[in-house]
Formats: structure tokens, sequence, C-alpha cells
């Protein structure tokens, strides 16, 4: 049979796009590499628990639009992200906020708070010339000795003062006791997790698993008249100018014969010394309650280590430094000269997409091609 499209990558992208297609009355497959669909926000059910299994998944948004749409596909609950920091079993309350000063310096008044971060920021003269630098321009040397420091240099693995003061443009300094980490008017976890909602994306849609596309292109560019591609750009290309890079993320998973591990669905590890940047508890995701909203009495956890990208890895965040992304302009005219082909998605566009702006762009490039009925 040949399809109208081929779609490279059963994550939200090609969930969203495949849904989109399917809509208009266009014939659709998606393959994808890994046994099981939904990409890196794939939950797989511990116990009655939903681990995200690459990692912790929050979804917040300011776009109504985007809101609407996946809650066609799911129902939300209220779940809001109130990380804690651990500094050698210093607890403190992120983003930074009046909890956190309060701990830190014992201020009590948002006018004492502020004294306090422009006293330590008088410390950085003229531009910032690296990380560390900026850093303490924006929050002063304690919250950056504590916790910003470690954190940083175990996420990138590299001293702050040899990363780009860009990477933190800004960090938030809130005045006020909210400890609401995003700054979005929706946020919420899908109830019975993110791989109900993106099958319910993909239902009716031809899915098969476990097919690496690269390895049969041409068997599947025959199938379809065109493709819409998630994966790595570079890949695609295979490597012919070079591997961009990535920062990939490691974990280690328990099930713990225990009710409650750490009271809070993320923990951060903030000292350098700790070798894991945070400890996930997925339960409090769904506020310790199964679907059926019965308690759940063991609990599963899952510690977080950052590396630096190797081929077989799986890649999590693309290194958008200068060399990475003139590498990847170079890949995108290569990109652009490929007739039938979509390249869409954090891979595919070698760019860091929160949930929401990956549903905005696949649902902007589905109007745009299904209307005209071109892969422009």
């Amino acid at each position: 049979m040949k399809y109208d499209y081929l779609i490279v990558g059963a994550g939200l992208y090609g969930a969203v796009f495949a849904h989109e297609a399917k809509k208009r009355g266009k014939t659709v497959l998606v393959i994808d590499r890994r046994g099981q669909i939904a990409g890196n926000i794939y939950t797989k059910d511990v116990e009655g628990i939903h681990v995200h299994e690459y990692g912790a998944h929050i979804f917040h948004t300011n776009n109504r639009k985007v809101w609407e749409y996946v809650n066609q596909f799911a129902e939300f609950n209220r779940f809001t992200n109130s990380p804690v920091a651990n500094y050698k079993g210093e607890l403190y309350s992120l983003p930074f906020n009046m909890y956190t000063f309060n701990k830190m310096w014992g201020v009590v008044t948002p006018e004492e708070a502020l004294a306090k971060i422009n006293e330590q920021r008088a410390e950085i003269k003229g531009e910032p010339q690296n990380l560390e630098e900026q850093a303490i321009s924006l929050v002063g040397r304690d919250v950056y000795e504590k916790l910003v420091k470690g954190y940083t240099e175990k996420q990138w693995g590299r001293d702050c003062r040899q990363l780009p003061a860009f990477i933190i443009r800004r960090l938030p300094v809130r005045l006020t006791f909210d400890n609401n980490y995003f700054n979005a008017l929706y946020q919420g976890i899908p109830m019975g997790g993110y791989t109900k909602m993106v099958a319910n994306m993909l239902e009716g849609i031809e899915v098969i698993l476990n097919e690496d596309y690269l390895e049969k292109k041409e068997y599947y560019d025959s199938l379809a008249d065109k493709v819409i591609y998630t994966g790595a750009i570079d890949a695609y290309f295979n490597y012919c100018l070079g591997s961009l890079e990535y920062r990939s993320v490691r974990f280690e998973t328990e099930l713990l014969d225990i009710p409650n591990f750490q009271g809070n669905a993320a923990v951060n590890y903030t000292d350098r010394e700790t070798p894991w940047t945070r400890i996930i508890e997925h339960k409090w995701f769904e506020f310790g309650k199964d679907d059926a909203g019965n308690d759940l009495p063991r609990t599963v956890i899952s510690r977080e280590y950052s590396s630096e990208w190797k081929p077989g890895d799986e890649p999590y965040y693309p290194v958008n430094d200068e060399k990475n992304s003139t590498l990847y302009r170079q890949y995108r005219e290569l990109a652009e000269k490929e007739e039938h082909v979509i390249f869409g998605g954090r891979l595919g566009e070698y760019k860091y997409y929160d949930m929401d702006q990956v549903i905005a762009a696949a649902l902007e490039k589905a109007e745009a091609v299904l209307m005209e009925g071109r892969a422009e």
C-alpha cells in the first residue's frame, strides 16, 4: 500500500502530525525504532505508578490553543512543579524565592532579600565573561555557590568559568513566597500517564515499532509520498558533515518498599560531590495515588546522572553553542534540498523544545503542509 505520509518517530511531534493528517483524510504510517510509542515522554506502569522512563515531564504552557488541543486526548491533574534543592543536607525552595532567601540569610522581608542580593551582585564589574560571573550578577555569590554552581557543572560536565554566560541569561528571582516553578497559566500531568495520551492521538493509525528507518530507508521511502522525519538530522545525512553534540542523561530507577522516599516529585542535589543531579519520586506527580484514587503502598525513584553524549546514547539536550549551531545550519541547508522530507521536533530541528512548543510546531507544520498539500 502507498501512504500519503510516512512518519518517522512516534513521539509528540510525530503523533500530533499523524493525528492531524488522518483527521484530514490522509493515509498515514508511523514507525519508531524503539519498542514503544510516546518518545521521551513515555510512561510505564509500575505497581500503579506512572514512571517517567526518560526523565520528568511536567506539561506547562501559556498557549491556550495547545492546552485545549492536549485536553482532547487526556484529562490533566492540577500538579504544580515545586522542586526542592538539597545542598549537603540543607533544603531550599526552588525557584529562588522568599523561602529560599529566608533559609539562606534569615531575611524576612522582600526589601531585606533584595538588599542582600544587590550587595552580593556588586562584586561583578562590567559585562559577565562566563556563566559564573553571569550567575553572581543575577543572584549573588551565596545562592550561586550553593544552588547553581554544583548542579550546573554536573549538568554540563564543565566548570562554570568555562561555560558561556548566555546559558543562564536569566535566573528567576522572586521576592514573593510563590514556589511554582513554571510561569505558566496551564500546568499538570495527564491522568493515566503520557503513553495513554499519545495512544489516544494515534488511535486508528497504523504504527510499527522496533523499526529503524535509516537501516531500511529506501524501502520505507517507497511506501509514501512524503516523509515526516523526527530523528536526528545529522544521522539522516549519515554524519557527512560531522556529529552534532548533545548532553545525555542516565537513570537509575528503583522500586522501594516504603510509601514515601522524599515527600516531593523532584529534589535537585546542588553540591558537586553528589554524583546525581536530582532524584524524581514518580508517584507525587499524581499525588501518591493510583488511577482509582487509592494510596500507593510503595514508591519508585529515579536518580538522574548527566553525561556527555556518545553514539549509542539517547540524545537529550542539544548543545546550542556557536560551533554546533553553525554545523546545524549546514545540515539544514541539506535538509531544505530534500523535496519529500519534512524535518521536525527536537532532534530533527536540533532545538531544545518544551512539550507545548513541540505540539505548537507540529500543528503549525501540519496546517501549512496539509492545507496546501505540499512538503515545503
